[in-house]
């Protein structure tokens, strides 16, 4: 089914005038009443947040993990650390929660989103990760990916998994580590190896580790994995075969819903030991639902490290033909459909802004960048390819490395800093463009969330650049929002959507284009010049090992 045929509600909006009745006022206090635990787990730091019953977070605590830079292109992170980091959030923001006079037996369930993509394999005896998680913007992989797309049937996959072959999907950092770590080898061999992603990873340990052995994962984080067909939602044995692996050496996580009461267990330690998980999405779907994006042709974009659009087409995957990913939005379960998207994902966001803080430190801190931007009227010329991990979606070029154009002796600091932050805002504007092509409709308005969205300026130029207002909620943890509202369904703390329209649609700001288009679209050719130039720096160097 063509992306257009779910086009038709467009933009439409969950409000009172779409909606039906009002919630009543006892289910309203009732509701003020009943709690939900949202572990957020990111890229780069952790949180966990209790919302109420009508999306209201009403206690926090969040917590950075170190990133590990071992050679140019790595990343890696310390999967014990991770879990590490969620139990003290945990601690930590109950304990705020109780110091308000509130009762742990009020929290009727917990639910878990986590970045994507980034790989931990451990060892089914011990239950000890074999090497660190490699994160998702991980490039390690770029000899291995020009290895397998010439092999037969590479051209199939993208069909099958809707995810083309790349640095970006689990797969491949499984590959490498499969190649590269004795301790993979022989735990494969020995028929002891677990796969997973972050969700599973934690899932496992949180439920007590190898004494529940609860290995699993939801619809969403499995399908960026490249082993699952997005139309049975089941592992696929032809890309198992690909990538030449043996389901039977190999341990991979059963598959549910990201909304079930039972399949996710329940914390086995701490001060909410018992509590159950039941909700998991990726932290990409966890913000559409957190948007409340439901209806066909509604979209959001998330500005954390990286930056995602993800774009609702209804209950049937939609194959890009112009350089998106076809990917699950949520499944509720049930008698609820699986409910797909199209997907333009950026690499770098965030983390651009980091850049600037920490490498060039033009500022002591991310929330000064725009200050720094502001000191000048916009970029004196200058435009900044962030291709520290390649370039993603749309244009998937992977020997393509951060490069800088239109320095001369008159650029500041003022324009550097403008041009980090609107590359993100460029490349948004090529996603949807490709997204247009692909659906056959045009976005009347972006919805936003994510931590670059705290920049008026930043959501100014977004605007500018996309020539569509963008609208932006006043409270800005729409990710752990989507993952509370996954596991309230699964507790009936909700039943139907429509129960939902009134969260988090209080005072959002909408900011409208304020320049010319033909000023935009100037920008935007620049842009793309900027972006052809940036190609080939990386030689076709053979694969890159541990050492």
């Amino acid at each position: 089914m063509a992306a257009s045929e779910h086009a038709a509600q467009a933009g439409r909006k969950i409000d009172a005038e779409s909606s039906g009745k009002q919630v009543p006022k006892q289910d309203e206090e009732k509701l003020k009443n009943w709690y939900i635990g949202s572990i957020d787990q990111g890229t780069t730091s952790t949180r966990f947040l209790i919302f109420n019953g009508l999306g209201v977070p009403v206690a926090s605590h969040q917590i950075e993990f170190k990133q590990m830079y071992p050679h140019p292109g790595w990343m890696e992170q310390d999967p014990r650390e991770i879990v590490e980091s969620v139990q003290t959030c945990i601690e930590e923001a109950t304990k705020s929660f109780t110091e308000m006079g509130k009762s742990i037996d009020d929290i009727k369930a917990i639910g878990i989103t986590s970045q994507r993509e980034t790989t931990v394999l451990w060892d089914r005896d011990t239950g000890e990760p074999l090497y660190n998680a490699v994160a998702w913007p991980d490039t390690r992989t770029q000899a291995i990916v020009r290895e397998l797309k010439g092999k037969q049937g590479a051209e199939k996959l993208p069909g099958i998994c809707g995810l083309p072959l790349s640095t970006y999907p689990s797969a491949l950092k499984l590959t490498w580590l499969f190649r590269n770590v004795k301790e993979v080898q022989q735990a494969y061999d020995a028929g002891r190896l677990m796969f997973g992603t972050i969700d599973t990873w934690l899932l496992y340990c949180l439920n007590g580790g190898k004494d529940k052995n609860v290995h699993i994962t939801d619809t969403t984080n499995a399908s960026r994995t490249m082993f699952v067909d997005l139309r049975t939602l089941e592992y696929s044995s032809e890309v198992l075969d690909f990538f030449q692996l043996d389901a039977k050496k190999i341990h991979l996580p059963k598959i549910v819903p990201c909304s079930d009461a039972e399949a996710f267990g329940s914390l086995a330690t701490g001060v909410l030991k018992g509590k159950k998980i039941t909700g998991c999405l990726g932290d990409q779907s966890a913000a559409l639902v957190g948007q409340l994006g439901f209806e066909p042709g509604m979209a959001k974009n998330t500005y954390g490290t990286g930056c995602f659009l993800l774009y609702n087409v209804g209950e049937k995957p939609v194959m890009s033909s112009h350089g998106l990913l076809a990917t699950v939005a949520y499944n509720f379960g049930g008698k609820r459909k699986p409910v797909y998207a199209l997907e333009g994902s950026i690499a770098v966001a965030g983390s651009a802004v980091k850049y600037v803080v920490n490498n060039l430190k033009f500022v002591d801190s991310s929330a000064k960048i725009s200050d720094c931007a502001a000191t000048v009227k916009d970029n004196g010329g200058c435009y900044f390819v962030t291709a520290f991990s390649g370039l993603f979606a749309p244009y998937w070029i992977d020997d393509a490395q951060g490069t800088m154009f239109g320095i001369t002796q008159y650029t500041q600091q003022g324009h550097i800093a403008r041009a980090a932050m609107e590359a993100t805002c460029f490349q948004t504007k090529a996603i949807l463009d490709a997204m247009e092509k692909d659906s056959g409709h045009k976005l009347t308005e972006l919805a936003v969330d994510g931590g670059m969205t705290d920049s008026d300026l930043c959501m100014q130029t977004q605007a500018d650049i996309i020539n569509i207002p963008v609208d932006r909620p006043i409270m800005r943890e729409t990710t752990a929002l989507g993952a509370a509202i996954v596991a309230g369904f699964a507790v009936d703390v909700w039943k139907e959507f429509e129960e939902l329209k009134e969260i988090n649609k209080e005072d959002r700001t909408i900011f409208k284009p304020q320049i010319p288009a033909e000023e935009s679209a100037k920008m935007y050719r620049r842009w793309t010049k900027a972006v052809e130039m940036s190609k080939g720096w990386l030689e076709p160097d053979t694969e890159a090992q541990p050492q």
